[in-house]
């Protein structure tokens, strides 16, 4: 079996949240931990002056400030041509180091245009991947946030990663709650609590699945299935988060699938199947991560993607146990599951459990 050559891509972190969610506080906490020394940070802001930058504690020559308004709409020309000039002052040796770029987005933004800029443009394709999506949620605000902000539902949807931010100004109960409302909406993706002046250990590890040959990812972290097992097993208790009803949530039709498929796929199958739903229905999925067996490949298929648009195929050096079922976790917004069964029972003639 031949090996899987490392990604030497520079990974890419969006760091996103509402308005007031502590975004700013934890990226001081990134800039603060000796790891992240390598790490270019460009911040997004609304307004004809910037003022964020000025709140982070160590402004370098590797920090780029955008001005030009929300990522999500005319910022995006800036994304690109301030990702291309870093890339090129990395080459020309201006900047000392270049493994990683994080950026912090407006607490309007919605995350997928930026994933979309990402993905779609050739020159930062081919030299940045985009490593994974961090949200943070104020879990004093949680309610209001989750409750009135459509833009809060959808980063949280979206994230790789959440942190909530403020524990030390709640008590227990209230970060409790909180964390029954994010796993509400993101069910498989993994909650830090946020410390004080402090990176949590572990955050910006482990994302992607790109990893190198001789690594075994963590495929059931990466796909957050024991949390999704969890909330499934918390809702089929009489319908109810922990024993209690919870208050209605904004757009609260978000709902995760997991299809399990026996029998591998035909790849151009299954590329149209998904290529359909993403065509049809794409604005209701908000994303999608996948392990793929695939006939006549020994190795399984990555697959990702954000509403309508899908991250590059990839494969695992191998697959990681002896689980060898196709898995593909859905989150989406008011789309049952049926929709997304039909569709590769149509176009594979292959049926989900």
């Amino acid at each position: 079996m031949a090996a899987a050559h490392p990604d030497t891509r520079i990974p890419v972190t969006l760091l996103t949240g509402f308005l007031g969610s502590g975004k700013t506080t934890l990226l001081n906490a990134i800039l603060r931990d000796p790891a992240m020394a390598g790490a270019a940070v460009l911040i997004n802001e609304v307004g004809a002056v910037g003022l964020d930058h000025l709140l982070v504690e160590q402004v370098s020559e590797e920090i780029t400030l955008l001005e030009s308004g929300c990522l999500c709409c005319t910022v995006r020309g800036d994304l690109t041509r301030s990702l291309r000039d870093l890339f090129m002052r990395r080459l020309r040796r201006e900047i000392k180091a270049l493994d990683r770029v994080v950026i912090e987005t407006t607490g309007l933004a919605d995350p997928a245009p930026v994933i979309h800029t990402l993905l779609r443009d050739f020159f930062l394709a081919e030299r940045f991947r985009l490593e994974g999506v961090v949200t943070t949620v104020d879990v004093r605000n949680v309610h209001w946030q989750l409750g009135q902000h459509s833009e809060a539902v959808k980063q949280v949807a979206m994230a790789d990663r959440i942190v909530l931010t403020k524990c030390d100004l709640a008590d227990s109960l209230m970060i409790a709650d909180a964390e029954e409302r994010v796993a509400a909406l993101n069910p498989g993706a993994p909650i830090w609590q946020a410390e004080p002046a402090r990176l949590p250990p572990g955050l910006l590890e482990g994302m992607s699945l790109y990893a190198p040959a001789d690594k075994t990812p963590d495929v059931a972290r990466w796909l957050g299935e024991a949390g999704i097992r969890e909330q499934q097993r918390l809702q089929a208790q009489h319908g109810v988060l922990g024993g209690r009803a919870p208050a209605p949530l904004h757009n609260a039709g978000i709902s995760t699938h997991v299809l399990y498929f026996e029998q591998p796929f035909a790849w151009g199958d299954f590329a149209r199947a998904l290529d359909t739903l993403q065509s049809v229905v794409g604005t209701q999925i908000l994303r999608i991560k996948g392990l793929l067996a695939v006939a006549g490949e020994d190795r399984p298929r990555v697959v990702q993607a954000v509403q309508h648009e899908r991250y590059p195929d990839t494969h695992l050096p191998a697959w990681p146990d002896d689980d060898r079922r196709s898995r593909l976790v859905f989150i989406v917004q008011d789309l049952p599951r049926s929709v997304l069964e039909k569709a590769f029972s149509a176009f594979c003639n292959l049926h989900a459990s």
